[in-house]
């Protein structure tokens, strides 16, 4: 009977998102803090008879082919480890396309993951990241999971502990972002920097109220202004009382942290007479063990 691996691949979410300036390497230097979130796709991975690598979504915005990362994951695992067998990576879609949420990058984390086991690699949590840093710039945080500051390109990862536990309701409108875009029309010399330290010591101290007042990202100001829709939910989950509103990544998903449930299903409700696709989910913020 073939072999066969389920594994979840749950999306992030940026708690602060900094942007230092341009590297010689034509990506920006980041300073970030991301965490998890119980929401996530799920990747089931099979044995193939044939030397092949297979790629199978519902959703048809994502790509079955050498675009996809996960399945660049599996392609570089095979190279590297000379491995003669094929699979199959069906992907369900949880985590919205193009949405800032990382949902690509932690297919791809869970790819690696998944496949260590399903090859007998052996390899360590420590080496499939930095495999993960040859794929794009969030995945070596994905294999981890859990929370923590990455600098760099993104692929530098200092781990924290677990935030206090709350609510995070997200609203993604019917739009896609171009991050590129968003990181060609950053003014570095006129950005209004997050307290990174300030969060680090918030969430190491427990303090959901010190995270909510230092949540920022750099990249909003730019997303706001040439999105209307994204400055629209963002002022919308602001005026129905989520405890700290911010956008994801370089958007278009904004979220709001909210510690009581009696709160969340008014802001759900409200955010859903005008926004297609809202979530309420936990954060989760521990880390993957294998």
């Amino acid at each position: 009977m073939e072999k066969r691996i389920l594994i979840k691949a749950p999306a992030k979410i940026n708690l602060s998102l900094d942007v230092l300036h341009k590297r010689d390497d034509g990506y920006h230097e980041v300073k970030m803090i991301m965490t998890t979130i119980d929401l996530a796709d799920r990747i089931e991975l099979a044995e193939l008879n044939e030397d092949k690598i297979k790629i199978a979504s519902q959703n048809r915005f994502v790509p079955d082919d050498e675009r996809n990362l996960a399945y660049q994951a599996a392609k570089l695992l095979k190279e590297r480890y000379n491995v003669k067998k094929g699979v199959y990576i069906s992907i369900l879609k949880m985590i919205p396309v193009a949405a800032g949420l990382a949902g690509g990058s932690s297919d791809a984390a869970a790819t690696l993951r998944g496949l260590n086991k399903l090859w007998n690699l052996g390899l360590s949590i420590d080496e499939l990241a930095e495999l993960g840093a040859q794929i794009g710039s969030d995945v070596s945080f994905c294999v981890y999971g859990g929370t923590a500051l990455a600098t760099g390109r993104g692929e530098k990862i200092e781990h924290l502990p677990a935030p206090p536990p709350c609510w995070v309701i997200l609203a993604k409108p019917t739009i896609g972002v171009s991050t590129a875009e968003v990181y060609r029309n950053l003014k570095l010399e006129n950005i209004k920097h997050p307290n990174t330290e300030a969060m680090i010591d918030a969430i190491c101290n427990q303090d959901f109220h010190g995270i909510c007042k230092n949540v920022g990202n750099v990249l909003e100001s730019v997303t706001l202004q040439m999105y209307p829709e994204v400055h629209n939910i963002k002022t919308k989950m602001e005026r129905f009382g989520a405890d700290a509103v911010l956008m994801s990544g370089s958007g278009p998903t904004v979220y709001g942290l909210v510690q009581y449930q009696s709160r969340l299903q008014r802001i759900y409700n409200g955010l859903r007479g005008f926004c297609d696709q809202v979530y309420a989910v936990r954060l989760l913020g521990k880390r993957h063990l294998d």
